[in-house]
């Protein structure tokens, strides 16, 4: 088990004052039983929103929805969150045989947010491509198991790929991505997720976050750490769902920490939304992961209460509501 204490940080300037908009962010840290759980969790957002929401969509990520006021040049969101990951080994593959998969697939009947029904279908993001399709079979060729074919495939993408932060954007396809050999791990992820599906492997795609660590003797860096992306494919009833990193050519085990899953991009994306704006905008985006003390707690809660602090103008709403009950007294 690590705890980690985590700080995610969005901004927005704006070149002329927007006019009103409503925001969804997936940023939050899941609660996976046995796995990962949230110890605490705020936000601070600036200026004050005219309404908040949270609600879990239907893949289970918890989602914060702001409704923004018109007039404002800049927007601030805060995430800390302390998480405790428990990083599985991979232990010995149970995984089903490939030839049997579709067999265990037919056989699941649930339909909730983690049946491997929903993963098997092209999706607007992550078509069928039959380049990807082809460099899938030979990558998995003599896979005897569906974990087997799993680590094949993300070996082969890693090798054959090369990141590069400017090559794509959040909009490249798949496809694009992958003739271009080069792209970042939303690229890779999509690709690998392509790629599984057309063998007949329901695959995910998963949103979060990675703790990075500096080269040795160089200090580490605050800011550094990164907003991620890798894949996660059911691999038999007795298997079930295991998580894979193409990017970094590793399963994803205590230094991946999950934000959500859906079918694509789109179902994580970690904003969403829509701003009326009247001119240009710049935005940052920056994650920091610190290994913390562990603090053990005798029974994890499913759901952690969000802590949430409306900025200086709803600090200073409450200061005078604060002296008027007092001096009412």
């Amino acid at each position: 088990m690590t705890a980690y204490r985590m700080q995610i940080a969005f901004r927005y300037d704006f070149e002329r004052p927007t006019g009103a908009g409503r925001q969804l962010f997936r940023i939050l840290p899941a609660t996976i039983p046995g796995t990962q759980s949230v110890q605490s969790a705020s936000i601070r957002i600036d200026p004050d929103p005219v309404e908040t929401r949270e609600f879990v969509d239907f893949f289970g990520t918890r989602v914060i929805e702001l409704v923004m006021p018109a007039g404002i040049s800049d927007l601030e969101l805060i995430l800390e969150a302390d998480v405790q990951r428990l990083a599985h080994g991979i232990g010995l593959d149970i995984s089903a045989p490939l030839k049997r998969l579709a067999t265990e697939i037919a056989g699941h009947r649930g339909l909730d947010a983690r049946s491997p029904h929903h993963f098997l279908a092209a999706t607007p993001r992550i078509p069928t491509t039959p380049e990807i399709a082809d460099f899938a079979a030979k990558a998995s060729h003599g896979a005897a198991t569906a974990r087997e074919a799993l680590e094949r495939i993300g070996l082969a993408l890693h090798r054959e790929m090369t990141f590069d932060a400017k090559a794509t954007d959040v909009n490249t396809p798949p496809e694009e991505a992958f003739r271009l050999g080069r792209g970042v791990c939303q690229d890779f992820a999509q690709i690998m997720v392509s790629g599984l599906r057309s063998l007949g492997i329901p695959a995910a795609y998963v949103g979060g976050y990675l703790r990075t660590l500096p080269p040795p003797g160089q200090p580490r860096l605050v800011g550094a750490d990164a907003s991620h992306a890798w894949v996660r494919a059911w691999c038999g009833a007795d298997a079930g769902w295991i998580d894979y990193d193409p990017t970094n050519a590793c399963f994803a085990l205590g230094d991946h920490i999950d934000i959500g899953f859906g079918r694509d991009y789109d179902d994580v994306a970690p904003v969403t939304g829509m701003m009326r704006l009247d001119g240009g905008q710049t935005g940052t985006h920056s994650v920091d992961i610190e290994e913390a003390p562990l603090q053990v707690q005798s029974q994890t809660p499913s759901w952690m209460p969000l802590a949430l602090d409306l900025g200086a103008k709803a600090r200073a709403r409450s200061r005078r509501e604060t002296e008027s009950v007092a001096g009412s007294e």
